[in-house]
């Protein structure tokens, strides 16, 4: 095999358009596509003429259409799948008749704002010979899998608690901060904790034991929000998971999952661009060990592609996507009507596979986007 076959490169590409340009297609997800070797954009979709302009221009992408012409694009021949970043709430609106029309579906993440948007999804993936994938990028991370792979393996014993915390310091300016609770630190923020409990517990939460929102006046979050959320989650065993969210706090992502025998400790956990970290102790022994940086957003990309050119199961598919949903609809639910709060029941079998999901694609220079800046404040 040549070296050009071995890398994926000169076979077929699957041809993509980008469907949302804002800050996570322009400044994680565009730039690697080319070191994929089996996927290419062919197309973008933008309310923005400005964004289409420009980044068509900057990646040599001919065909550029606006949210309205996107029965255009699916009926057009020009591509092969989508990846889609609009707001969380437009989701369904493009996903559905993209499946519908045979066109492969790669959606950001939460897969919709409700439990019952993410079923429609599912069902026209269903109807559908195309593929679903919600973009969990983490599930192709060596630092993440690697967790998983010792918990199996037993190195922590039981399984006991988890805590984690995520945050970052909003511009109240950002959509995010004007676009109420969907747009919010639980629905945005959220499925990072909510998945990283249900695939290093291996399993599914059970009840929502309590949920507290807090809206800081400094915060300048005008909307009808809270910028902080903090929850704590029943799993099967008597185990339990913690979390908290915010807009309203300095930068930090960390979990701590613990048990019998040990615990993992890993800061940073759910961000991009850098190594993420583990501290581990098993009995008196503790050891601290930094990931080499990967290109997530190139991984699970490339990994999707795959999946399409060999009609191939997908890992993190609708219904995972679903997974994460039941659980932010107890939360809210908690947060409206207090705890506890039964979690809608989904017999989820399918787990990641860390021997055939790792990704060590290299990081990739981030260019100066275009319209669109990061949700955080300067």
């Amino acid at each position: 095999m040549s070296i050009a076959s071995a890398l994926g490169l000169g076979g077929r590409k699957i041809r993509y358009a980008i469907v949302g340009l804002g800050d996570i297609s322009q400044e994680a997800l565009m730039p690697g596509v080319s070191h994929t070797g089996n996927s290419e954009i062919t197309a973008l979709v933008s309310g923005d003429p400005e964004k289409l302009s420009a980044l068509g221009d900057r990646y040599d992408v001919a065909h550029r259409y606006s949210y309205e012409q996107f029965p255009e694009l699916l009926a057009s021949g020009e591509i092969d799948a989508i990846y889609l970043a609009t707001p969380n709430w437009r989701h369904a609106e493009f996903a559905v008749p993209a499946l519908e029309a045979g066109i492969h579906v790669l959606c950001e993440k939460p897969l919709e704002v409700s439990a019952a948007k993410c079923r429609q999804i599912i069902a026209a993936a269903e109807r559908s010979s195309a593929k679903l994938m919600t973009a969990y990028r983490l599930h192709f991370e060596p630092a993440t899998l690697d967790a998983i792979k010792r918990i199996r393996a037993g190195e922590l014993g039981e399984l006991i608690a988890f805590t984690s915390i995520f945050a970052q310091m909003v511009d109240p300016k950002n959509h995010r901060a004007t676009s109420g609770i969907e747009a919010g630190p639980l629905f945005d923020m959220g499925p990072y904790p909510i998945n990283a409990i249900r695939y290093l517990f291996g399993a599914e939460p059970i009840e929502v034991v309590a949920a507290a929102g807090s809206r800081h006046p400094g915060s300048g979050i005008a909307g009808d929000f809270d910028d902080t959320v903090a929850v704590t989650l029943r799993m099967p065993g008597n185990r339990l998971a913690q979390f908290t969210v915010s807009y309203y706090a300095n930068q930090v992502d960390s979990l701590v999952i613990a048990g019998t025998e040990g615990s993992i400790t890993m800061s940073p956990c759910y961000g991009f661009g850098q190594g993420l970290e583990q501290d581990r102790q098993i009995g008196e022994k503790k050891t601290h060990e930094t990931f080499k940086a990967t290109d997530q957003f190139g991984g699970e990309l490339r990994y999707f592609s795959d999946c399409i050119l060999n009609d191939a199961p997908v890992e993190p598919d609708g219904e995972e996507g679903l997974a994460d949903l039941l659980v932010i609809e107890a939360i809210v639910t908690a947060l409206k009507e207090g705890g506890p709060v039964r979690i809608e029941p989904l017999d989820r079998t399918r787990r990641i596979d860390p021997a055939a999901q790792e990704q060590t694609l290299r990081t990739v220079s981030i260019p100066d986007p275009v319209n669109a800046s990061s949700p955080t404040r300067d």
